[in-house]
């Protein structure tokens, strides 16, 4: 429990990266003389290369172990993040963006293996404990993108994560827990018969997880969320600013409550991952965010006021948390000596899908909210199909009897 802090800490490298710079998007693209589609397409390139660097670096933190990787990845989001303040063409803001996030992959992906160390079975409940703590960067992140704007200018955004990027990398350097030595014995003992503890090379660590058929309607369902999730990130200053003519004050203080949506449905996954499984509370989030979605796909339809919209969007995009964190402990439960190169698979499958969301916006654009709540229903449509089918072939009577009992918890 005592190295959670500094997992998140860490692990807010990329909340703070993506959402720090949304309210300087308008500035930043007059000050490089381009327009705003651009900037809003910087970030689906930022997902892009988060994703390539968690499938680079997730098979060498498994054969190279974690610590290494993390501060080298640390070093070098460090670097691009302060190249980032010094830009002043387009071109090169984009380039350096990607390899921003390059970085920031090698140093994150390191965090949820270390998680599986230390949890083991209670993988979720870990995971839910540093999304939990995590939620302040995104909580803040907003608000305080806007105050650099009031006393300077965007360079501030960059300079800023280059310096907390900087504080964590000497962190690390000094409190990281070396797992790979520690944990090395009771990793020998837990390690499935399906693996081999012998060391494999790049590819064949991919070949041996995605070959598990067991893994792959977590990693649909987890691809799904994130689509919904970045389709909402991508598109919330648009909906919030321009569809409903809002205030960038109002924005800050609603995307600030989205996040508390989040951190509650973190604190929830604590409390009842423990009795009821991951498998259970996967398929009731599920259902729940596929009622929420089709209210928002009715009330977009109906042109009901932004308050309905509120209400719906908050619970549904908290239920994308529920899902991500429980399909991942999934995933991640079944592997004891790959957890880096899983914890590539899905975040590059994660953040690969979330990166469409800004070209699937920009083909569906229209200058209203139905593209962006389409594309949730549909992605949400599709997750509950999969799922249905993993509750036929997948699921136990005990998990059923567990989604029974939580029905009743919850009435």
């Amino acid at each position: 429990m005592r190295f959670l802090p500094l997992f998140a800490a860490i692990f807010a490298i990329t909340p703070l990266a993506i959402d720090l710079y949304l309210p300087a998007l308008p500035r930043l693209a007059d000050s490089l003389g381009t327009n705003i589609q651009v900037m809003q397409n910087s970030l689906s390139l930022y997902l892009m290369g988060y994703a390539f660097g968690m499938f680079v670096f997730g098979p060498m933190a498994d054969r190279f172990g974690r610590r290494p990787l993390l501060l080298s990845g640390l070093s070098g989001f460090v670097l691009f993040s302060w190249l980032l303040s010094q830009t002043e063409s387009s071109e090169m803001f984009l380039v350096l963006r990607f390899l921003q996030a390059f970085a920031g992959g090698a140093a994150t992906v390191v965090i949820p293996g270390a998680i599986k160390q230390l949890f083991g079975k209670d993988t979720a409940k870990g995971l839910s404990y540093v999304s939990m703590i995590m939620m302040v960067a995104p909580m803040v992140a907003p608000a305080l993108g806007s105050y650099l704007l009031l006393v300077g200018e965007w360079t501030l955004i960059f300079q800023l994560l280059s310096v907390y990027a900087l504080l964590m990398l000497i962190i690390a350097a000094l409190f990281f827990p070396k797992l790979e030595r520690s944990q090395q014995t009771n990793q020998q003992q837990s390690i499935s018969k399906n693996e081999s503890i012998v060391k494999l090379t790049f590819v064949s660590s991919y070949k041996k997880v995605l070959s598990r058929k067991s893994i792959h309607s977590y990693l649909a369902t987890s691809m799904l969320a994130s689509l919904i999730f970045f389709t909402y990130i991508t598109a919330v200053p648009f909906l919030y600013i321009q569809v409903f003519g809002l205030s960038e004050m109002t924005f800050s203080l609603l995307f600030g409550l989205n996040v508390v949506g989040l951190l509650v449905a973190n604190f929830i996954n604590t409390r009842l991952v423990p009795r009821f499984g991951s498998k259970v509370i996967l398929y009731a989030a599920a259902k729940i965010a596929f009622i929420l979605l089709s209210g928002l796909v009715l009330t977009v339809v109906f042109g009901l006021t932004y308050q309905w919209v509120v209400a719906l969007l908050i619970p549904a995009i908290a239920t994308m948390m529920l899902i991500s964190v429980n399909s991942d402990a999934l995933i991640l439960q079944q592997f004891s000596q790959l957890g880096g190169t899983a914890t590539a698979v899905i975040g590059t499958l994660r953040f690969g899908c979330g990166a469409l969301a800004g070209p699937l916006l920009a083909v569906l654009f229209d200058a209203s909210a139905l593209p962006v709540v389409m594309i949730m229903f549909v992605s949400i449509a599709l997750l509950n199909l999969g799922l249905m089918t993993l509750s036929r072939e997948g699921y136990s009577k005990q998990d059923i009897e567990g989604f029974e009992q939580l029905v009743e918890t919850i009435k």
